[in-house]
């Protein structure tokens, strides 16, 4: 195993990987196979027909098939990660990986294929065979110089779009941030003295993209393990290498770096030495990309140089230079577009799209997602967030016109402001709907407790909660317990360290807690007797009565016990917020076809049409903080007036009730559900209607249709819930339930985090 992976992620990979079943991937069909007519529409004989259409038109294979949104990734997994040449076989897991991200940031499907081939004609005649099949190819991990040649003889051979990410991926990411970094130190590219440590297939496509870019060959340094890229020199060359060998005495990166505009490092941590870097010019751009240890670290560049810009690979430090900020949104262009080839005028115009888009106020959306306060552009914000959702909107537009423009575009889009509205939807149905909650988070960590610090699955989400920074987690339980289970788990965390632990037997506060206890619930039939035992004994009322006692920003418990025991706790020491008159249950459903919310799972039993709007007011809030526009559907058995029962003229009721409290709310009513998540049947039933598009928010008429609807989903969908959100409580606290898991826990954490940040941030 690699020293460099703490035990947690060592063991929690392998799980993740095997469980519940092998790998990443599947594969799923589109269309219904319900019966014997779509069977015969689906294969023989109605297949023949598009067949004999693509014969006689190959251009129909994009409107009959899905090869306009299948690309392949290909590697022979001969330089694979940090891992070297590995092989192909285990490289899959690899591959399977950047398939997910395509899925998910893009909406591309792939096949991840793994060839055993060494020899470059030979895998480019492989590779070359499979045109029919796919839309476009993203050759990944294939070690230089042999991927140069492989990427120029299929660009020659195929006319679908060839990729190599390893080279042009990182290429186009630090164009942006050079764009942006020099801009910013007032400096021209043009002028600039660029160093780079590492002549790899990445640092070399980086360095030509800069010369598109304007920068001048004589300004560029290229140091490897053999020392600086001289004239003369034949230690380790190429022919690409050769192209910047420059006419100098240097021969080591101490003495080149004197002076430097740039340093771009895709070589090996430490290499960068304080000492160089304040040898470097004024205001240096420093781009560390080696992972997992940078040349250099920011805290040590920054000792020496505080007018420094610095750029990581990794996601602990501003400006993460990540190829996942382009290259499902560059494919994304290209195939939308149907185009030959992605070019390098395709390649400058995702420069320019990321460049920009880092350079924009931040959006509405992304302020909230903020708490209100998201991070503008300046030298810790040099490039987007990878999580930003705006880079599809974007990057995938501005490579989609470039296409155009230059000339490799088979099918131009006609319609851009169709095209970027169908882009808008990639977004929400990407699954990423937790991420800004997760950088609101990170941005600001808040104390976060949790009432069941000795389950396993509090410890594993904390290991990851401390490793993401986005809070700072108190525990509650015993210290020998939590040891003896962090060493049997394999978890690197440390009590005092990682995390604060509160230990019901051994609490330096516990009469305080008993104090405050009697002054919550005294009238409520709490004696003094009850208020020792629950002090000392129940982990909910403990996490209650730290959160009031403003020992903690946000609460998470309940784990180990009902929702509605857990509830009376909450209720007691907590209770409602001003002007709420009762708590209400939000539960987000995150499947492969989009995300949405159900109210009220777990709190109204049978609600009244004032409850109701009540609980659509409270959702409607709390869905804005995950950076969204709430959409929200009053869903009955009836259809606008289709049926007269009690639960459908209760939801109408509800619907003015809202409308007068927020009339600038997007909400309708009474809907069935299916006409709530299709806007085509909602218009059969009701033309406009004010709700448009996809409903996010389905408010139930009941207790049980929302926690039956959230469980199937859960089931049937394969989704993945995050909650119960409890809604309208007076200070930020949420009671999980058994069914929650680490991954669970970990996304209750951000919003309880986000959560509190907004309570500050009001109060």
């Amino acid at each position: 195993m690699n020293e460099r992976i703490s035990p947690d992620i060592q063991t929690g990979a392998l799980v993740y990987h095997s469980h519940v079943r092998p790998g990443k991937l599947e594969i799923r069909p589109t269309k219904p196979l319900g019966n014997q007519r779509d069977l015969a529409l689906a294969y023989s004989p109605g297949v023949a027909v598009p067949c004999m259409a693509i014969a006689e038109t190959p251009a129909l294979a994009s409107a009959y098939t899905v090869r306009q949104n299948l690309v392949a990734v290909v590697t022979n997994g001969t330089a694979v990660l940090g891992l070297g040449d590995i092989g192909p076989l285990a490289a899959k897991p690899v591959m399977e990986g950047k398939a997910v991200l395509f899925k998910k940031f893009a909406g591309i499907d792939v096949f991840d294929i793994e060839v055993a081939e060494k020899n470059v004609d030979k895998l480019v005649d492989i590779i070359a065979a499979l045109e029919p099949t796919f839309g476009g190819v993203n050759l990944e991990d294939i070690k230089a110089p042999e991927c140069f040649e492989i990427e120029r003889k299929l660009r020659e051979r195929m006319s679908i779009p060839v990729f190599h990410d390893d080279q042009h991926g990182t290429a186009i990411i630090v164009g942006a941030a050079v764009r942006n970094g020099l801009e910013l130190a007032g400096k021209t590219i043009a002028q600039a003295k660029i160093v780079t440590s590492g002549a790899g297939a990445a640092a070399l496509a980086c360095l030509q993209l800069l010369v598109s870019l304007g920068a001048k060959r004589e300004n560029i340094f290229v140091t490897d393990l053999a020392g600086v890229v001289h004239k003369g020199r034949n230690e380790s060359m190429d022919p690409l290498k050769a192209t910047f060998a420059q006419d100098t005495s240097a021969r080591t990166l101490s003495e080149v770096i004197i002076g430097a505009d740039v340093f771009l490092g895709l070589s090996a941590g430490g290499v960068l030495k304080p000492e160089m870097v304040a040898a470097m010019a004024p205001s240096p751009l420093i781009l560390a990309l080696a992972n997992p240890n940078p040349e250099i670290t920011p805290d040590e560049a920054l000792a020496v140089r505080p007018d420094a810009i610095l750029c990581t690979g990794r996601s602990d430090y501003p400006n993460q230079v990540n190829n996942v900020l382009c290259f499902p949104y560059i494919f994304r262009g290209a195939l939308d577009v149907e185009a030959t080839a992605i070019n390098e005028p395709m390649k400058l115009a995702a420069v320019e799209a990321i460049a920009a888009l880092a350079r924009e106020a931040p959006s509405e959306v992304v302020a909230r997602a903020y708490g209100g306060v998201a991070p503008s552009y300046g030298r810790n914000s040099l490039i987007p967030s990878p999580f930003d959702p705006r880079l599809i909107l974007r990057i995938a537009p501005a490579v989609a016109k470039a296409a155009m423009d230059s000339g490799v575009a088979r099918k131009p889009i006609l319609d851009c402001e169709a095209y970027r509205e169908q882009l808008a939807r990639t977004v929400f149905r990407s699954g990423f709907v937790m991420k800004p909650l997760m950088l609101a988070a990170r941005a600001n960590p808040k104390r976060v407790i949790y009432g069941d610090g000795e389950d396993e699955r509090v410890l594993r989400a904390i290991q990851s909660v401390v490793e993401e920074r986005i809070a700072r987690p108190i525990l509650i339980g015993r210290r020998a317990v939590i040891e003896k289970r962090l060493r049997q788990f394999g978890l690197t965390i440390e009590i005092d360290r990682d995390f604060e632990l509160t230990d019901p037997s051994d609490n330096p506060r516990y009469d305080d807690y008993v104090a405050t206890l009697m002054e919550a619930a005294g009238r409520s039939g709490v004696n003094p007797e009850i208020a020792r035992t629950l002090a000392r004994t129940n982990t909910t009322a403990i996490a209650a009565l730290a959160l009031r006692r403003g020992e903690a920003d946000a609460a998470l418990c309940g784990l180990d016990r009902r929702f509605a025991s857990a509830l009376d706790y909450v209720n007691a020491i907590i209770g409602p917020a001003p002007g709420v008159a009762k708590f209400a249950a939000l539960s987000l459903m995150i499947t492969n076809k989009g995300s949405f919310f159900i109210t009220d799972t777990h709190v109204r039993l049978v609600p009244t049409a004032e409850e109701v709007a009540e609980t659509a007011l409270l959702s409607a809030a709390h869905v804005r903080r995950f950076g969204l526009v709430p959409k929200i559907a009053l869903v009955s058995h009836s259809n606008f007036g289709s049926d007269d029962g009690p639960s459908a003229l209760k939801m109408r009721q509800a619907l003015d009730i809202i409308r007068a409290a927020d009339p600038d709310l997007e909400v309708d009513g009474e809907m069935e559900a299916d006409s709530a998540l299709s806007q085509p049947l909602r218009d059969l039933a009701l033309p406009g209607s004010r709700l448009k598009g996809e409903a996010n928010v389905l408010v139930m008429p009941s207790l049980p249709a929302a926690n039956i609807a959230a469980s199937m989903t859960r089931m049937m969908a394969d989704a993945l819930p995050v909650g119960p959100i409890l809604l309208g409580a007076a200070k930020p606290i949420h009671i999980l339930t058994p069914s929650t898991t680490a991954r669970g826990v970990v996304n209750m954490t951000a919003v309880a985090a986000a959560e509190a940040q907004f309570a500050q941030a009001k109060a």
